[in-house]
């Protein structure tokens, strides 16, 4: 990615300072804790952010007081003389010059929240630009739709090429995540992700509880597992139509009660080497592109996530989880079939699930929303996150990952607003911008 070690060691701690807190672990978290050590993954690392083997405990968004704190709040260390912030105000499309030998930036259109189209233009200094952060698939649709994309993609839908380029949008990835239900005979308190196994199998081992405490909880939200917030993405673009989402919403109706008591071991894919492509439906930025992510489509993938049921499962079946749920011990089969239940995703399910892990994986796999890809670094961006071929446009976000970093990208991604931000103050004013 071409960073700068030095620099990067120096953001991460500026975001963690200001909104990244110790979560206070309780019993299924500690459940996990005890059970990935017991099945290998080791040693035990205690509370920490950094990335290593074995077993820790990660940091959280969310205070001791259960509130959460989020990116808008690094806006306090900015200088409020020097920064304009729009809410609601939607970017339709990026301006360019072509009149000279390259095309550059020059500005944007964006919508407010009436639906009045605005134009925001740079100012005379060289130096201003154009950063796009829409994320792994708003910033491929985004240059797409502005005319910076593959010239055939482009010219099929009359949109005006400004460069060609056909690696955008291309390459685009996601952590495939499956989950394996842990029923419970006494209430469990809501988790989410804080311990966490970083095992050598190419898999990292987490959970959840606690996300349907009533049969009303049921009809209208799962959490994570959450059908209409994204588990859209695995099943064919063609299929993923409004029909689909109210088919799912009645069907949840008749999920399993029990299926919601207990929780989830979660196992994620590290660094999927299946990879798929995000390409236009239409002119309209507000309708979602075609992104299909494939996977899977690697054995390797497929064998890695074999081996993460497998793990999953022991670790439902350890002692530390029996303790603490109150159940009987049950056969990997029961365990599996309990979790086909219980999955929410759209993807027919086989009556083989549970005899074959490949099947099972093939057939549960849900998104955890780790996209990325779509405009890597060489092919799309230069190690500056300029947009390579064009003047005054740089690319900050996801997108420009080959890999989604760590058991959880956010801290990464935030750290990277950090670190271009300051470069880019080196860049323009030297030793005069403090930082």
């Amino acid at each position: 990615m071409g960073w700068d070690a030095k620099l990067v060691n120096e953001s991460f701690p500026w975001v963690e300072r200001q909104i990244v807190h110790q979560p206070k672990q309780e019993g299924w978290q500690k459940a996990l804790r005890d059970s990935l050590l017991d099945v290998g993954v080791s040693p035990f690392n205690g509370f920490t952010y950094d990335h290593i083997y074995g077993t820790k405990i990660g940091g959280t968004i969310f205070d001791r007081f259960g509130r959460r704190h989020t990116a808008a709040e690094l806006l306090a260390s900015a200088n409020p003389q020097k920064i304009t912030v729009l809410i609601r105000a939607t970017v339709q499309k990026i301006v360019f010059d072509t009149s000279g030998k390259r095309p550059k930036a020059v500005g944007v259109i964006f919508k407010d929240e009436n639906g009045n189209q605005h134009q925001a233009f740079l100012a005379g200094n060289p130096k201003s630009e154009v950063i796009l952060s829409c994320g792994a698939i708003g910033t491929p649709q985004m240059l797409k739709l502005s005319g910076v994309g593959p010239k055939a993609e482009l010219e099929k839908l009359n949109i005006s090429v400004v460069l060609d380029n056909a690696h955008i949008g291309k390459g685009m990835a996601d952590n495939p995540m499956n989950a394996v239900f842990v029923p419970s005979n006494r209430p469990v308190e809501q988790s989410l992700i804080e311990t966490v196994g970083i095992t050598k199998l190419g898999v990292y081992i987490e959970a959840s509880s606690g996300f349907g405490e009533s049969r009303d909880s049921i009809h209208c939200h799962h959490g994570i597992m959450s059908a209409e917030i994204g588990q859209l993405s695995t099943i064919p673009p063609k299929q993923r139509t409004p029909e689909a989402i109210q088919d799912y919403i009645r069907n949840k109706r008749t999920l399993p009660h029990e299926a919601f008591k207990g929780g989830f071991i979660l196992e994620k894919i590290a660094s999927p080497i299946s990879t798929g492509e995000l390409s236009l439906m239409n002119t309209n930025v507000d309708d979602n592109p075609s992104v299909s992510f494939n996977y899977f489509s690697h054995p390797l993938d497929l064998k890695r996530c074999v081996d993460g049921v497998r793990m999953a499962a022991k670790i439902v079946q350890s002692k530390h989880f029996l303790n603490y749920t109150q159940c009987d011990q049950k056969s990997v089969e029961a365990i599996l079939n309990a979790s086909v239940r219980a999955n929410v995703n759209l993807v027919p399910k086989h009556t083989n699930d549970t005899k074959s892990l490949e099947q099972f994986c093939k057939d549960t796999v849900i998104t955890i929303w780790h996209y990325h890809g779509g405009c890597h670094v060489g092919k799309v961006v230069s190690t500056e996150y300029k947009v390579l071929g064009i003047d005054r446009l740089r690319v900050v976000d996801g997108s420009t990952y080959d890999e989604s970093p760590g058991t959880n990208p956010q801290g990464t991604v935030l750290m990277m607003g950090r670190y271009m931000g300051v470069k880019i103050l080196r860049q323009r004013l030297g030793k005069a911008a403090g930082v």
